[in-house]
């Protein structure tokens, strides 16, 4: 009998095990949040605000890697932007479609994402 209580832990730990049996728990998601959650959570503002700061003019980069200048938007809430890539050659493109303007961005922006099946 008391061979079973020494690995249940016997009645006297049961009382104020409680919480620590969960502090183990609480710090792996403290530590996700700190180092996952909140870094991802600032990028997207940061791309949301450059994304509604820009204008006419501006030279960007596409997630496909195209490089052009914004000639103009079209639509009532902007959402498609005209991209002049060439003297000749304009493109329609989702304003979601765009990595960053060209001093801005990283390879890791324009980098496909691959699936897995």
């Amino acid at each position: 009998m008391n061979f079973i209580q020494l690995f249940a832990g016997g009645q006297g730990a049961q009382g104020g095990g409680g919480f620590l049996t969960f502090l183990p728990m609480v710090i792996i998601l403290v530590i996700i949040y700190l180092l996952m959650i909140r870094p991802q959570a600032k990028r997207q503002k940061e791309k949301q605000k450059m994304l509604e700061d820009l204008k006419k003019g501006n030279h960007i980069v596409t997630i496909g890697g195209i490089h052009g200048t914004i000639a103009g938007f079209k639509g009532k809430e902007k959402k498609s932007i005209i991209l002049k890539v060439d003297k000749n050659t304009n493109m329609t493109i989702n304003r979601s479609a765009i990595a960053g303007q060209v001093d801005s961005v990283e390879d890791s922006d324009t980098e496909m994402i691959e699936t897995q099946n």
